[in-house]
């Protein structure tokens, strides 16, 4: 049984992106190819790897041949890689948020890492507005920021945009009593965001627990110490969202931004995160 490497990258494509559409998209390949990709695959290993009808997922098969698929895909990149020119030679140094790598990006740099094993990578969280002024003193050659508006960083490059929503126990939120609240320290875009908006709205509050880890904040919302702010996105399943007790909170911005070089460890590594993150 021989499966060629197409085969594999249409079938994670479709595994990650839970659309044909999306997938032959990625892949640069028409939706049916993609679909002709799959059913060669399920014949080759006589099993269905897909459910198809009203819920699009993978079998019990497809989950265990999609741990396969992605181990044998990244070998083989990263063969391609090391008889590449050294051009894929080289070191990053790399700064985002705390909350993005505990959420989205340990696996994808743990990826890159695999596929691209002579980029060293040298990777720093800290709070964006950190991050960018260290970003300035050229101590970092890419940063990921969190911001408010677009032109707060008028050279970042946008990834996406999101809500913020506040979190916790809405018993918390008492009439005629400051709202307590769970933020990171200054200088925090989210911080900044909840302060302004509860102040905007004439709300009273108090700071009642503060940390710069997300796993801290959301340690502490969960206990039941006070509310806080995080994309729709990140809100772990453990916490839900407050409706219409507080005020609503502006879009958050995020934003990927690098120096000027021309530098191809640098660009795959940008290249690498942007396709990530949209995915």
């Amino acid at each position: 049984m021989k499966i060629d490497s197409i085969a594999l990258y249409c079938f994670i494509a479709v595994s990650e992106t839970g659309s044909f559409t999306k997938a032959a998209q990625r892949v640069c390949r028409t939706q049916s190819a993609v679909s002709q990709q799959i059913a060669k695959l399920e014949s080759m290993l006589n099993k269905p790897l897909l459910l198809r009808g009203n819920t699009f997922g993978l079998t019990a098969e497809g989950e265990i041949f999609l741990g396969y698929a992605r181990q044998i895909f990244a070998l083989q990149r990263e063969l391609m890689d090391r008889f590449r020119a050294p051009e894929l030679v080289g070191e990053v140094r790399f700064g985002l948020p705390e909350d993005f790598a505990s959420v989205y990006l340990a696996e994808v740099l743990a990826d890159f890492a695999r596929i691209h094993p002579r980029i060293l990578l040298n990777i720093e969280c800290d709070l964006t507005l950190n991050l960018f002024s260290r970003f300035k003193k050229q101590e970092f050659d890419l940063v990921l920021v969190k911001m408010n508006s677009p032109k707060d960083f008028p050279n970042g490059l946008e990834i996406w945009s999101e809500p913020l929503r506040w979190v916790g126990d809405p018993g918390l939120i008492q009439e005629g009593k400051p709202v307590p609240l769970v933020l990171s320290p200054q200088p925090c875009v989210y911080r900044a965001s909840a302060i302004k908006t509860l102040e905007e709205g004439g709300r009273a509050w108090r700071l009642v627990f503060s940390s710069p880890s997300y796993a801290g904040i959301v340690a502490a919302v969960k206990a039941g110490m006070g509310v806080g702010i995080m994309p729709y996105k990140m809100i772990p399943n453990e916490l839900t969202p407050l409706e219409v007790v507080l005020p609503s909170l502006d879009d958050t911005h995020v934003s990927l931004i690098k120096h000027s070089a021309d530098n191809s460890a640098i660009n795959t590594l940008e290249k690498f995160v942007l396709q990530k993150l949209k995915q």
